[in-house]
């Protein structure tokens, strides 16, 4: 069963998409369905995190081209893109600030899972998540100022960054080493432990729940933001273009910084996934919180986030396809394990 989920993983998330979209435009009380969107994308890191050996995280944060490559696209490249495609809603204060908020901001959560699908190195953007929030959190005021100018900076409040953290990235990864540590544990008479056949136990349910994770997740969070949505679409329409074309500037980019840093193929792609997917789950409640000038602004995030996960089904297959395993300029593999 496991084998079938991951050999049509990409069908099913297109279907659980699809279905998203129709119960959220049928059933108005969906949205509620919104409380939902934060346990269930931390059990689905939880998942990513757990097959990750920790083991592997010392070493991918040792990996200081990549670390270098990876802020150089997110907090230099991916700006100027984002100041270009920007000004064709400066004119409106609410959507400025909304696509300023999302796109400005480098995800730290699901890029992992998307990563990992597509042959990506999720170890080396799990080690960077830490890294990649702090850096978004000093800069983003900085890009507000420049982009929005000052009254945009003003409206933002630190507290969303900050439980985003420790509720989809602390927490799962304090689970997933406790897990992980059982699991290896020995009772040093050669027979396992109760504890260590549990830990066990819950690593393969996670493995084998993988898919389904990821489907309730991609469910969970269209259902619920697809009827606001859908409600402003006069406003909104605008901005899918403009997310749309963030993609297909940045997966190039993307893969032009990996061949010209000569990465390995795992962190190209991983390179390439983050530097197109946003932190949108994370700002949304930073949007939210906005004054009701700035009604508008976490619609726009949402819209950017039901953009992107049809671009997350899509890049699953094609950048392994931009950056094959013999890509030229691109290491065929991972370096091997430092000492």
């Amino acid at each position: 069963m496991t084998l079938w989920l991951s050999r049509h993983q990409v069908l099913l998330y297109l279907a659980a998409i699809v279905a998203a979209v129709v119960v959220g435009l049928i059933v108005p009380a969906a949205h509620a369905l919104d409380v939902l969107v934060t346990p269930v994308l931390a059990l689905l890191l939880l998942a990513t995190f757990l097959a990750v050996p920790f083991r592997m995280l010392g070493r991918a944060a040792r990996d200081i081209r990549f670390v270098s490559v990876l802020g150089v696209l997110n907090f230099v490249v991916v700006p100027a893109v984002v100041f270009g495609l920007s000004r064709f809603v400066a004119a409106d204060d609410a959507l400025l600030v909304g696509v300023l908020l999302v796109l400005l901001t480098p995800c730290v959560d699901y890029v992992i899972v998307f990563a990992g699908l597509a042959g990506g190195a999720s170890d080396r953007l799990l080690a960077a998540a830490p890294l990649l929030m702090l850096a978004q959190l000093l800069l983003l005021p900085l890009y507000l100022l420049a982009f929005a100018g000052p009254a945009a900076v003003s409206v933002i409040e630190p507290g969303p960054f900050v439980e985003a953290f420790v509720w989809l990235i602390l927490v799962p990864l304090i689970v997933a080493a406790i897990v992980q540590w059982l699991a290896g544990s020995g009772s040093g008479s050669g027979r396992r432990s109760w504890r260590q056949s549990f830990a066990r136990g819950i690593l393969g349910v996670f493995e084998a729940a993988m898919v389904p994770l990821m489907m309730l997740t991609l469910f969970v969070v269209v259902v619920s933001q697809i009827g606001p949505v859908a409600a402003n679409l006069g406003r909104l329409a605008g901005l899918i273009p403009l997310y749309a074309a963030f993609v297909v500037v940045m997966v190039p980019l993307g893969c032009l910084a990996a061949r010209l840093a000569t990465l390995d193929v795992p962190s190209a792609r991983a390179l390439t996934f983050s530097g197109v997917t946003r932190n949108s789950l994370v700002v949304l409640p930073l949007a939210l919180a906005l004054p009701a000038a700035f009604d508008l602004a976490p619609l726009a995030v949402v819209t950017q986030t039901l953009v992107e996960l049809v671009a997350m089904v899509v890049l699953v297959r094609l950048v392994p396809r931009l950056l094959p395993a013999r890509a030229r300029g691109v290491s065929p593999s991972a370096p091997k394990p430092m000492a």
